[in-house]
């Protein structure tokens, strides 16, 4: 009777992960064919193309590589802000820490728009800064930081850190020693997961973007919005083709050096085999002490 059962169960929760499935992709698939055919509004029909990814090429070079620059410096700067930060709140676990972490939140908490707000009053008055895509890079910081900071402090917190930071002192490491030969190795798993958030939310930041971009400092999303406004589905469309051509082999690239170094740890991780010990033979000296007692 239970096997029955089970089996039932199976299959309700694979049609629902494929629903879900669906639910989710569907909507990007239909996106995609929108780019690439003649006529958005007959469909299929009206033929296949790729007139309007060339258009999105010529109209918004300059954003896609933007966009990549911006993503790869965001994960710079939250690289050297965010680890160094985790690991200080790691090894200090007080209300102070924690009060640090709450206020890192906040940027994610109240909108986009508001944090864009705040960042042109206090610094919108340096018209170098306001006009260069720097100003964009300082909203993705502040909005992304948090992601790292939380996915490197949960794996620091998790294998307890201070206890193999004592070991490593107690064998004359310095403290400088100690961060790059215990910490980062051990907390690399949420690095990579700190990359992944950081990569592809600076990529497809928008209302951050919209509010401190300028004509000469267009993001991809903000040319896509761009494109979707004015009416032109087939370049949206195009343009979001372009979108998945880069990020998704960003994501794969982290996703499997995320995976190899997962298994290079399971590897460490295994007992060697316990070596057989060889069975001591008869020697001479007992074998005549035997014979001399006979």
């Amino acid at each position: 009777m239970t096997k029955p059962r089970r089996r039932a169960g199976y299959w309700l929760q694979l049609a629902l992960t494929l629903a879900v499935c669906l639910f989710m992709t569907v909507p990007v698939v239909l996106s995609v064919l929108a780019g690439l055919t003649n006529n958005i509004f007959v469909g299929l029909s009206s033929g296949l193309t790729t007139r309007w990814l060339l258009e999105v090429w010529a109209l918004y070079r300059n954003t896609i590589f933007l966009s990549l620059g911006i993503a790869l410096a965001c994960l710079a700067c939250t690289l050297v802000i965010g680890v160094p930060a985790a690991y200080y709140m790691a090894l200090r676990r007080n209300r102070v820490t924690r009060l640090i972490e709450e206020l890192l939140m906040l940027p994610v908490a109240v909108p986009g728009l508001a944090t864009a707000l705040g960042l042109i009053l206090l610094y919108g008055g340096w018209q170098a800064l306001r006009t260069s895509w720097v100003f964009i890079l300082i909203g993705h910081v502040l909005f992304t930081l948090p992601f790292m900071v939380r996915a490197v402090l949960a794996i620091l917190s998790a294998i307890d850190i201070r206890t193999l930071e004592d070991a490593a002192a107690s064998l004359g490491a310095t403290r400088l020693q100690r961060f790059f030969t215990v910490v980062l190795p051990n907390c690399r798993q949420g690095i990579l997961a700190g990359a992944l958030m950081v990569v592809t939310l600076s990529v497809g930041e928008f209302n951050l973007t919209w509010m401190l971009h300028t004509p000469t400092t267009q993001t991809l999303p903000v040319g896509l919005a761009d494109s979707y406004a004015s009416m032109r589905l087939e370049i949206g469309s195009a343009y979001t083709i372009v979108f998945f051509v880069m990020i998704i082999p960003l994501l794969v690239a982290m996703q499997a050096f995320s995976a190899m170094g997962a298994r290079a740890r399971r590897h460490v991780a295994e007992p060697a085999e316990p070596a057989t010990a060889p069975v001591p033979a008869t020697t001479p000296v007992t074998a005549s002490a035997e014979t001399r007692h006979a």
